[in-house]
């Protein structure tokens, strides 16, 4: 007479563990979201293809505690809790719990997160936006400054959030979802980093592109870097700093594959010298004490070439026909960058200073810089 019982017992159990089981790797998220009793929280899945798609939802009591869930994906991607217009920005890249916590009335701008720095980052850089928004909206509405001065200085305010987010939130970070997520940010319905005519930021969605494919090939957010990096290089000029990543083994900002012209004008490529111990050399001819050190590298050069030691050295003279005069007779790749310190690279490879050297190994790895290195002969045999 107990059987029937027992069954009735243990049925439901039986069922909640196979829907986990069916259920598979997933992520969680919770927290608490106060004063929003009775309303419906959702969690959504920012997709390339098809927008917010829902995934779970809960109704909130007068405590506001969740927990939601999603199919746990097998690269960095994005979702949102949502209550009508307030949203948290997450991204998730593994099986994870990331919990937020928040009251509905500052939801947006005012919440916390555990658990995911990736998503912390999200809400610092979602806070810095709205900063600037907010400033740039203060400044177009100040009538005491002509049109061509509020023009200009919402202009600069531009430029110097875009140079504060690459070099404190992406530089170094370029496989990060966080990363990802600043170079995509919106203002006022349009992108804050222009993929399609500014140089610049062209190069910084090349870097991340660059990362991505090789940390997540193939993957849809992948691809989508990929095709806006290549448009927005057939778009601007045609040579863009370009960027190889091996986030497991770059100590520093990575092996960066340039291409710039020689004194005959035909453009050397760093990639070129795979397979080559590498001297990555950034310096100006025309500083003091650089003839004494190009007869310095000489001798390096001559003693170890024959063992594979190739020498690619980027000038970032001002003035191109004294690079050429001081360059021609060098036996080493020579290259120009007409862009000197305005470009991109000395942002993205950190020089503090000139001359700054760099190893590279013979598989294109980046093997240390000069501030990380000791004596730079014994680096290069330690690699030859």
């Amino acid at each position: 007479m107990k059987r029937p019982f027992t069954l009735l017992f243990f049925l439901p159990l039986l069922l909640i563990i196979m829907a986990c089981q069916q259920r598979g790797p997933h992520f969680t998220v919770d927290g608490q979201i106060t004063e929003a009793e009775d309303t419906m929280l959702y969690l959504e899945h920012l997709t390339l293809a098809q927008g917010a798609v829902r995934l779970d939802s809960a109704k909130l009591d007068e405590k506001g505690d969740f927990e939601l869930h999603g199919p746990r994906p097998g690269n960095p991607e994005f979702y949102r809790l949502r209550i009508g217009n307030q949203v948290v920005n997450l991204s998730i890249d593994s099986t994870e719990t990331v919990t937020i916590r928040a009251s509905l009335p500052r939801m947006t701008l005012g919440y916390t997160v555990e658990g995911s720095g990736n998503c912390d980052t999200i809400r610092l850089l979602t806070l810095k936006l709205d900063s600037l928004t907010r400033t740039l909206r203060h400044v177009a509405d100040d009538r005491s400054l002509t049109l061509d001065e509020r023009s200009r200085q919402m202009q600069q305010m531009l430029r110097d959030y875009k140079t504060d987010v690459k070099i404190n939130y992406i530089q170094n970070r370029y496989g990060q979802a966080s990363s990802y997520y600043a170079m995509m940010q919106m203002l006022g319905g349009q992108m804050v980093f222009d993929p399609v005519s500014d140089p610049s930021d062209v190069t910084w969605f090349s870097a991340l592109a660059n990362s991505w494919e090789m940390l997540y090939p193939g993957c849809p957010r992948t691809e989508n870097l990929c095709n806006i990096a290549v448009q927005g290089r057939k778009n601007t000029r045609q040579h863009v700093v370009q960027i190889d990543m091996d986030n497991e083994k770059v100590s520093e900002t990575g092996i960066i594959d340039m291409g710039f012209p020689d004194a005959q004008g035909t453009e050397r490529r760093l990639s070129q010298l795979k397979g080559k111990v590498v001297m990555l050399d950034f310096m100006a001819y025309g500083m003091q004490g650089s003839q004494e050190r190009i007869l310095v590298l000489r001798q390096l050069y001559n003693k170890y070439h024959s063992r594979g030691l190739e020498i690619y050295q980027v000038s970032l003279d001002a003035d191109e026909h004294y690079w050429k005069t001081m360059s021609e007779q060098l036996p080493w790749v020579c290259v120009w960058d007409q862009e000197g310190l305005q470009n991109d690279i000395v942002s993205i490879y950190n020089l503090q200073q000139l001359p700054t050297w760099f190893l590279i190994d013979r598989t294109s790895t980046l093997a240390g810089r000069m501030e990380m290195m000791g004596n730079l002969e014994e680096e290069i045999v330690k690699l030859l």
